[in-house]
C-alpha cells in the first residue's frame, strides 16, 4: 500500500464508493458518466495503492472484500466533507438551485410535502423536490447513499442509525360525506359506528387495524365493508357511498365535502417524524428545508395525508 497521499486521487475515492454501492463495475460508471474501461482503469489504481483486491466477482456484479467494507464508511465521510467544503459559506434559499428527494407515503405527500412545496415556492423557487415510496427495508441505505435527502416516517420505524426529529402528533377522526344521515348531530354513537360499513386502509389484505384492537379491547367490533391500500382514494368513496371511516385529521381537515366528528372511543393516534443521515445533518440547505418543514407542521399549515396505521 502507497501511503503517499498526493497519488490519491479524490475521483478514485468516488469511484470507490461508487463501486461499493452498486456492486458493478457497469452500473458504477453509469453513475459517475463515465465509460466501463474508465472505471476499471480506476479500480486498478485503487487495487494498487489499498494493496487489497477490494472486489472480487460474483454471479451479479463485483463483491467488496472486507478491506472494501472497512473503507465505506470514511470515504463517504470524507466525499460529504468536501461537498461542503465546496458549497457556499451561507445559504441563501432564493438563489438556491438544487434537487432535495424525499421519502412519503401518500399521506405524508398531502400532510407534509404539499404545504412544503407551497413554502418553497415562495421563499426558495429554485428547490425542486422528488417524492419516491417509502421503502422500509431500504431507507437507511437510501439515506447513507444519498439516494434520499429526508424520509417522513414515524419515530417506531426509524433506523437508528438516523437522525430523527418529531413533526406533529396526528389524531384519529370519524369521517363520512357531509350529508350523511349519521352526520345530523356532529356525533356519532358507538352503536350507529359499529352497525355502519366502514373503509379502512392497511397495506396488507387484512381488515384489522387499531380501531378493531380499541373495539376489541371493550368487547365490540365493527363491520368493514373495503379495505384499501391508499389513503387517496378514501374521499371519493366516502362521497360516493353510505360509508365512514376512521382516518387521520389532517387527511381530511378543510375538506367541505365531508363531516368530521370525533370517533365514539379513543383510538390511539402517532407521531409524525422527519428522519435523514449523518451525511447531510450539517449540510446548510438541508438543515434550512429541515427547519422549514418543521415550522410549517407544527404552525398548523400542514393540514391534510404520512406513514399512518391502518385504522
Amino acid at each position: 500500500m502507497s501511503n503517499d497521499f498526493r497519488k490519491l486521487d479524490l475521483n478514485l475515492l468516488k469511484a470507490l464508493d461508487a463501486l461499493i454501492d452498486e456492486g458493478s463495475v457497469t452500473r458504477a460508471a453509469r453513475r459517475l458518466s463515465l465509460t466501463q474501461p474508465a472505471v476499471s482503469g480506476m479500480l486498478t489504481r485503487l487495487r494498487d495503492y489499498f494493496d487489497d483486491p477490494l472486489f472480487v466477482r460474483a454471479q451479479r456484479g463485483v463483491v467488496p472484500t472486507l478491506r472494501a467494507q472497512q473503507l465505506a464508511a470514511p470515504i463517504k465521510q470524507i466525499l460529504c466533507d468536501v461537498a461542503t467544503l465546496l458549497r457556499p459559506a451561507s445559504f441563501i434559499p432564493q438563489e438556491a438551485q438544487l434537487t432535495f428527494s424525499v421519502a412519503a407515503t401518500d399521506y405524508a405527500l398531502r400532510a407534509a410535502v404539499v404545504p412544503l412545496m407551497a413554502a418553497l415556492r415562495r421563499q426558495a423557487p429554485g428547490i425542486r423536490v422528488a417524492v419516491l415510496a417509502v421503502e422500509q427495508h431500504r431507507l437507511a441505505r437510501q439515506l447513507e447513499r444519498g439516494d434520499i435527502d429526508l424520509a417522513l416516517v414515524t419515530p417506531q420505524s426509524t433506523p437508528e442509525e438516523l437522525h430523527g426529529r418529531a413533526l406533529y402528533q396526528e389524531q384519529y377522526v370519524c369521517a363520512m360525506r357531509a350529508g350523511h344521515p349519521a352526520a345530523q348531530n356532529m356525533a356519532i354513537s358507538l352503536d350507529t359506528f359499529c352497525e355502519l360499513e366502514h373503509i379502512l386502509v392497511s397495506d396488507s389484505a387484512s381488515f384489522m387495524g387499531v380501531t378493531d384492537e380499541a373495539l376489541a379491547a371493550i368487547g365490540r367490533e365493527r363491520r368493514v365493508g373495503l379495505a384499501v391500500n391508499s389513503f387517496l382514494v378514501l374521499p371519493e368513496v366516502l362521497l360516493a357511498t353510505d360509508m365512514i371511516a376512521v382516518v387521520p385529521h389532517r387527511l381530511v381537515a378543510g375538506n367541505t365535502q365531508l363531516a368530521v366528528m370525533d370517533t365514539p372511543l379513543p383510538v390511539p393516534g402517532f407521531t409524525k417524524s422527519m428522519a435523514w443521515h449523518e451525511r447531510a445533518h450539517r449540510d446548510a440547505a438541508q438543515q434550512w428545508i429541515r427547519a422549514l418543514l418543521l415550522d410549517i407542521c407544527q404552525s398548523g399549515e400542514g393540514r391534510g395525508m404520512s406513514q399512518a396505521q391502518p385504522a
